[in-house]
């Protein structure tokens, strides 16, 4: 397997064969996120990548699930990602699980038609980071992405059939703008109903732009305190639509998973403890971990 430059899946692919497609993302620009600043978005070498999944599948006896890397993987055009897919899952028929990085504005970018055959090509779930719902959290970071857009990509992949995880962070809006950051994701997941969410809380990554806006007083990072009420209020004010909660992120204050909304009450109730009883919630800053 050749990897180029820093590696990255979600913490639930934990246990998925890595299979790099791209080189970087294809966007790059926000502000909170070093993740591929070491490369240009580039879709790599049919014959590279074929080489690697040949050489994945001498070596691994037995693989269930793949993930494909870099970034914005959907972001190949459309008959090139199907050869991709056709070739991982001829040489893996027992594969039960094959997921990639989509931003919401690569599904608007193909046709249903498109995503239809990327579903029945094998793709089981995409992983889309949401970030904020709030207009104004999505233009300071640079997101080039609006709620218009998030609503249509989420549209377009559920009527192709394909699941979605919509990532988003909190303590994205600062201190200044905690409650409209809060108020504004939660009433978009409302809309959008994705089949997994998974909030994470901020980390301010070192060399990111981000870091500097912290450096320059330009960007005041919220409290431990507004940590948990964000998360309070999504507990409280998402809607009853099956889904999977995955809130066990190494940098949130309370990690926890389950089905949604089954898990609603339970979880409330550990946020409300850690809000009352938690001593690092009355700290003036968030205390997380760079990546």
């Amino acid at each position: 397997m050749q990897y180029q430059g820093k590696v990255y899946r979600p913490w639930m692919e934990a246990n998925s064969l890595l299979i790099q497609a791209t080189l970087g993302c294809s966007t790059n620009h926000c502000t909170f996120c070093t993740m591929f600043d070491d490369k240009r978005f580039k879709i790599r070498e049919l014959d590279d990548i074929f080489r690697d999944i040949e050489q994945a599948r001498r070596v691994n006896p037995w693989v269930e699930s793949i993930f494909l890397i870099d970034g914005n993987v959907m972001a190949i055009r459309t008959e090139i990602l199907l050869k991709i897919i056709n070739k991982v899952t001829a040489t893996f028929p027992e594969l039960t699980h094959l997921a990639l990085y989509s931003g919401f504005n690569d599904f608007r970018r193909k046709s249903i038609a498109d995503l239809k055959a990327i579903r029945e090509a094998g793709v089981t779930i995409a992983y889309s980071g949401l970030e904020s719902g709030d207009p104004q959290v999505l233009k300071l970071v640079d997101k080039r992405m609006t709620r218009e857009h998030a609503i249509e990509g989420m549209a377009m992949a559920k009527e192709a059939g394909i699941k979605v995880l919509a990532s988003f962070i909190f303590g994205l809006g600062g201190r200044e703008r905690s409650v409209e950051h809060a108020v504004n994701t939660t009433s978009l997941l409302n809309i959008m109903q994705p089949d997994a969410i998974a909030p994470m809380v901020l980390a301010v990554q070192p060399g990111s732009q981000l870091e500097q806006q912290v450096n320059r007083g330009e960007f005041i990072l919220p409290t431990q305190l507004q940590v948990l009420q964000e998360e309070k209020y999504l507990l409280e004010n998402l809607e009853d639509f099956d889904c999977y909660y995955w809130g066990d992120h190494g940098n949130n204050v309370s990690p926890m998973r389950g089905e949604w909304p089954a898990i609603r009450q339970p979880f409330l109730q550990r946020i409300n403890q850690h809000i009352e009883h938690n001593n690092a919630a009355n700290h003036n800053v968030i205390q997380t971990f760079a990546w």
